[in-house]
């Protein structure tokens, strides 16, 4: 569904990422691991045209996003929920869903405000609650809930649990096990390995922009010392 080859990165004069390759497939969790500076936001941004890329190549089925804007590459089905979050605080949980609506993909059943609130409770007991008073983790759920109001075919999500609670952490790994059983296809990027390995599939191990391992989640786990190589601080 998702191929990245060679993909090179510069902010400036600053050469981030160094020819990364990856893929995701359909219905598949893959996730970026890496210490805090190994380039993983850098690879995300890069693959949704927020950063240009200086090199390399990106690909989303079979269609190559060379020269496409950032909306452009949201529109045919990439659906990017950033670090920071970005929803609007002013706005109810209702209003920041709306924003994020697009029309149905054919094929694809349609995500609504109901199968959201399904989906991540804790927003639909809070639909008129403005985004800025709600918790990190609530704010995180909504994002994500913004996101795919958008009926991506493909979720990049950037450092999800990052300052959540570990209760907090645990809902959100249960909501995207819940978008995985859905066939929804997922780029994870993670310093947090234990919450990868709940729901990933796969694993590429990021360090100084290049990717130096990958494989299946479940190997990179059982490997101490891959882990204490590139994860460990």
């Amino acid at each position: 569904m998702l191929a990245v080859d060679g993909l090179q990165a510069h902010y400036g004069r600053a050469h981030i990422l160094h020819g990364v390759s990856l893929d995701v497939a359909a219905g598949e969790v893959a996730c970026l691991l890496g210490r805090n500076g190994a380039g993983k936001s850098t690879t995300m941004k890069a693959i949704m045209r927020l950063l240009p890329p200086t090199g390399g190549s990106v690909r989303f089925e079979g269609r190559d996003l060379d020269g496409l804007a950032p909306h452009a590459v949201a529109r045919i089905g990439l659906g990017y929920v950033p670090e920071e979050r970005r929803i609007f605080p002013d706005l109810t949980v209702e209003e920041n869903l709306e924003v994020g609506r697009r029309p149905p993909r054919p094929g694809q059943a349609p995500w609504t405000a109901e199968r959201l609130y399904a989906l991540f409770p804790s927003l639909g007991a809070m639909k008129k609650r403005p985004g800025g008073r709600m918790s990190g983790g609530e704010q995180q759920m909504l994002a994500i809930a913004r996101t795919l109001m958008g009926n991506p075919r493909l979720l990049l999500l950037d450092e999800p649990s990052e300052g959540l609670a570990p209760v907090v952490v645990d809902r959100l790994a249960e909501a995207l096990l819940g978008l995985k059983a859905e066939g929804l296809a997922i780029l994870l990027s993670e310093q947090n390995p234990g919450f990868a390995a709940s729901i990933a599939d796969r694993a590429y191990l990021l360090e100084t922009g290049q990717i130096r391992h990958h494989g299946p989640m479940a190997a990179v786990m059982a490997d101490a010392g891959l882990r204490a190589r590139y994860l460990s601080v």
